[in-house]
């Protein structure tokens, strides 16, 4: 059979069929991509995917947002990357929001209680295996990056959140570390560390104005690597621990909402952001997280090669990507106390994760069955 010649139409469409119905985060639709557009249609070389696989992990923001805005840029420059990102990403805004409009309507009623009961605590197991994945794929057999990782870990569960300090300090500990033999070579400092992470937006404290929402969601965006659950660490500390914008209840729920919806997981900002502010919120709270994500591919993929090279934004990133990881794991334990409040709840959480790491069963369907057990418990 003849493969397809490549379009841009081709191309964006593809991004809008995987937006709409690309389950599982950012692994699977990392696979995908591979799948039908590097196998199947031979739109992009496998030297290409490689390099975008490589380039998602170095760059801020979440992987497979990442990555299909390096595919888009690479085929199609600026237009094709503001294509593919928009299309990706909007069939999931769109039912994030709609599910919004729903929670914020009927989140009271005993049914959606009763669902999101069960729903909220199979997330956690979720969660948890998400994070083991993505602390042995990031962190391999390195002893430092697993330091790093659990005093992040626990750094987040004592403060209920984790400041950008302490992924700064990660990263600059490993960076330190790693160019150990050359950093005071002659007795000179010679540290790179990026500036956006100097820049850093500081946290709001509860405004919820556009612009206010905005700049808050894009710090957030600007410090998440690889999977979109990176950013949960942060947005638990500043919508919940700092600012009160929403509940534990609530934002449990909001992440509940993304892993049962297609696309990116991050995107469970919008829901967040709805809840807060309405249809603004949600906008603002989107276009904030994953406009820091286009800018870097824009920017900075025509020197990929030689910022890719640099040992500094290699071992920098390192250490921010240990200290993350924790975070999740930090974080976990503060939502699991806030979710977990009764023997059912942690039962459903564990056979969760013990299910995913025994069982290659699909994420939604553990969720719908999760909803399911909620309704039972509750119900009756």
């Amino acid at each position: 059979m003849e493969k397809e010649p490549y379009s841009l139409r081709g191309l964006v469409l593809y991004f809008l069929k995987l937006g709409t119905i690309g389950f599982g985060g950012p692994v699977p639709l990392a696979g995908y991509m591979e799948r039908d557009l590097v196998e199947e249609r031979g739109w992009v070389t496998k030297d290409e995917y490689i390099r975008g696989l490589a380039f998602s992990k170095l760059a801020p923001g979440p992987f497979a947002t990442q990555l299909a805005l390096y595919i888009g840029y690479i085929r199609s420059k600026i237009l094709g990357a503001t294509l593919v990102g928009i299309f990706f990403v909007l069939p999931s805004f769109l039912m994030v929001v709609g599910l919004a409009v729903v929670y914020l309507q009927y989140g009271e009623m005993p049914w959606m209680s009763a669902a999101f009961y069960g729903i909220s605590a199979a997330v956690l197991g979720i969660m948890v295996r998400s994070a083991y994945k993505l602390a042995r794929t990031a962190l391999g057999s390195n002893q430092l990056l697993w330091v790093l990782f659990g005093l992040s870990a626990v750094g987040t569960a004592l403060l209920h959140g984790e400041p950008i300090w302490m992924l700064v300090a990660a990263g600059v500990i490993n960076l330190i570390y790693v160019t150990r033999k050359t950093l005071f070579a002659r007795n000179k400092l010679r540290l790179w560390i990026p500036a956006y992470i100097l820049e850093a937006i500081p946290v709001l404290s509860g405004s919820r104005s556009f612009i206010d929402l905005f700049l808050y969601f894009a710090q957030a965006g600007s410090v998440v690597f690889g999977s979109g659950l990176a950013i949960v660490p942060f947005l638990y500390g500043g919508v919940v621990q700092q600012n009160h914008w929403l509940t534990d209840k609530q934002f449990v729920d909001a992440v509940a909402v993304a892993m049962i919806t297609p696309g990116p997981v991050v995107i469970t900002v919008a829901f967040i952001g709805y809840l807060i502010s309405a249809l603004p919120g949600a906008i603002a709270a989107a276009l904030g997280v994953f406009l820091p994500v286009y800018l870097f591919v824009v920017i900075l993929t025509p020197f990929y090669e030689r910022i890719a090279k640099h040992p500094g934004v290699s071992a920098f990133i390192q250490g921010v990507t240990a200290a993350t990881t924790g975070a999740i794991l930090g974080s976990l334990f503060n939502l699991g106390l806030q979710t977990l409040t009764d023997i059912p709840s942690l039962v459903i959480a564990v056979a969760t994760a013990i299910l995913l790491f025994r069982l290659r069963i699909p994420e939604p369907i553990i969720v719908v069955v999760a909803a399911g057990i909620g309704l039972l418990l509750k119900m009756t």
